[in-house]
C-alpha cells in the first residue's frame, strides 16, 4: 500500500468531523427522545438505529484514519 498523501488524509479528516457531528445530532435526538418517552416510544428502534449505524461509521473512519497515520 503506498502513503497516502496529505490531501486524501485531509479528506479524511473532513469527513469525520461531518461524520462526528451527524453522530452528535444522532446522540441528541436519542436522549430528546428518551426525555418524551412515553411520546413516541415506538420509534425507539428507529432512532436507536439511527445512532447505532452514525457511530459505528465514525469509528469505522477513525481505524482507517489511524491506519493511514501509521503506514
Amino acid at each position: 500500500m503506498s502513503n497516502p498523501d496529505s490531501t486524501d488524509l485531509e479528506a479524511l479528516k473532513a469527513e469525520i468531523k461531518k461524520l462526528s457531528a451527524k453522530a452528535t445530532q444522532a446522540k441528541m435526538d436519542l436522549h430528546d427522545l428518551s426525555e418524551e418517552l412515553p411520546i413516541s416510544w415506538e420509534t425507539i428502534p428507529s432512532v436507536a438505529q439511527r445512532a447505532h449505524d452514525a457511530y459505528a461509521e465514525l469509528e469505522r473512519k477513525r481505524a482507517l484514519l489511524k491506519t493511514l497515520e501509521t503506514a
